[in-house]
């Protein structure tokens, strides 16, 4: 069995998007999937029961991540355990895969890679992933995809998740990166923001939840993997790429300008897509 947690906060929109995806093919008990509703006003709850006795709900008032994510491994049966974002699409063949990676024990974390879905972004949203697929953080899948997963032993690694923005960059630095892998051959499909002003609030919310891991854990900040900025400079070599390269570089430093605004007021305010959340009737991803 493989337990998969779901936080989901308001989610009613893609919830039954990601459950289909993940239940599509399963046998038996393979999946033990726990879905955490979090300070929901809406019927995520509802749409989720309707999977059948393999996916639990459970339903709190308080709306965070963390706290989901707390209440879900306290509730979760089985490892190897994934970590899911609600908004994002993966197979049940993927999961299966990253089960067999971690069951192998030589790694204590893996993720898949990021597909991210640009059907209905702006050109300038276009122009920015157009630079960043280029850049080594794309490689990392902990942190960017949406999902990871932790064998059992990676999972002792740190007891509770902590009040923080970036659940994913804190279990990322947890292991050294000969701990973890980022599983080319496996993607998660993520929704890009459709317009720039969503772009750069979720980049201001990455980069805050990043000066908030190095600020709390500067011990462990070292394990967060490769910079982006020799890469970023090469690609200056083609004039071709300036035009993306100046939108690239607008919402990096119009993000990081926001985000360091915040760390100035300790402010914890949560910077959401909305724009990328109108989910199909139906959506299939390939694994």
């Amino acid at each position: 069995m493989i337990s998969v947690i779901i936080p989901a906060y308001n989610e009613g929109a893609v919830i039954g998007r990601l459950l289909e995806a993940i239940t599509a093919g399963t046998r038996g008990n393979e999946l033990d999937i726990v879905v955490v509703c979090n300070g929901c006003t809406d019927d995520t709850g509802r749409i989720a029961r309707q999977f059948g006795d393999q996916v639990r709900v459970l339903e709190t008032s308080v709306a965070s991540k963390p706290y989901a994510l707390n209440l879900g491994d306290h509730a979760a049966k089985a490892f190897p355990r994934l970590y899911v974002d609600a908004d994002v699409i993966i197979t049940i063949n993927t999961i299966r895969a990253l089960a067999c990676r971690l069951q192998k024990g030589d790694v204590l974390a893996a993720a898949p890679r990021a597909q991210f879905d640009l059907t209905n972004s702006s050109s300038l949203v276009r122009a920015f992933f157009k630079i960043q697929s280029q850049l080594p953080s794309v490689l990392e899948g902990i942190g960017g995809s949406g999902v990871y997963g932790l064998s059992e032993i990676g999972r002792r690694r740190f007891e509770e998740f902590p009040a923080i923005t970036a659940d994913d960059g804190y279990v990322r630095i947890q292991f050294t990166p000969a701990e973890r892998v980022t599983l080319d051959s496996l993607h998660s499909v993520v929704f890009a923001p459709r317009n720039i002003k969503s772009l750069i609030s979720i980049k201001s919310r990455s980069h805050f939840g990043s000066y908030e891991l190095a600020k709390c854990y500067p011990a462990l900040w070292q394990n967060r993997g490769a910079s982006n900025h020799d890469a970023l400079l090469r690609l200056f070599l083609n004039p071709r790429l300036w035009p993306a390269l100046f939108v690239y570089c607008f919402v990096a430093l119009e993000a990081k300008r926001q985000a360091k605004a915040r760390m100035r007021k300790n402010g914890q305010t949560w910077q959401r897509d909305h724009s990328s959340r109108h989910a199909p009737a139906r959506y299939t991803a390939d694994s």
